[in-house]
C-alpha cells in the first residue's frame, strides 16, 4: 500500500522547482540555494517556514500548489486504498496496537475526511479480531507495493 507521500512528492517537487524554492537554515545555505536556483541579490526572498525560501513573487502560488498537491494526494489515496485500509495503515504506522491509543493516528489523518469515530471503530474491530486470534499483532497493513 502506498503512503500519502507517494502521491504528493513529485507534484510538490515540481512546485518547488517552478517557484525556485530551496531550503536553508544558515546564511551559507541561503547563498548556496540562491546560486543553485540562479537567483541574484536583487531578488527579494521570503521565508515560508520550516526553512523553505523562495522569491517573493512566487511564494503565494507555491503555497497554493503545495496545498493542491496535498489535497489531490489525499483524494487519490482514498480512491486507490479506501477509508478502512488507510486507517489500518496509519494505526500500524503509529503503533496504535502496541501503545493502546489512537491519538497519533488521528493527528496523522486530520486532513482526511475521517472522524475520530471512524478511526476508533476500525481500531476496536482490529483489536477484537486480534484478540480472537483472527489476526496476528504484527500484521502490518502498510507494506509498500
Amino acid at each position: 500500500m502506498k503512503y500519502l507521500s507517494n502521491y504528493t512528492d513529485t507534484k510538490i517537487s515540481k512546485a518547488l522547482d517552478k517557484a525556485q524554492a530551496f531550503f536553508a537554515f544558515s546564511d551559507k545555505q541561503v547563498e548556496e540555494g540562491k546560486a543553485k536556483q540562479g537567483l541574484t541579490d536583487d531578488i527579494k526572498l521570503v521565508s515560508l517556514g520550516m526553512g523553505m525560501i523562495c522569491p517573493q513573487d512566487t511564494g503565494k502560488q507555491l503555497l497554493k500548489d503545495i496545498d493542491k498537491a496535498h489535497k489531490d494526494g489525499i483524494a487519490q489515496d482514498i480512491k486507490e486504498n479506501g477509508k478502512e485500509a488507510i486507517i489500518k495503515r496509519e494505526l500500524c504506522n503509529h503503533e496504535a496496537y502496541y501503545i493502546g491509543e489512537i491519538e497519533q493516528t488521528s493527528d496523522a489523518l486530520q486532513n482526511y475526511p475521517f472522524t475520530v469515530q471512524d478511526i476508533q471503530e476500525v481500531y476496536q474491530s482490529e483489536v477484537k479480531a486480534r484478540r480472537e486470534g483472527k489476526k496476528e499483532l504484527n500484521n502490518d497493513q502498510s507494506n509498500n507495493k
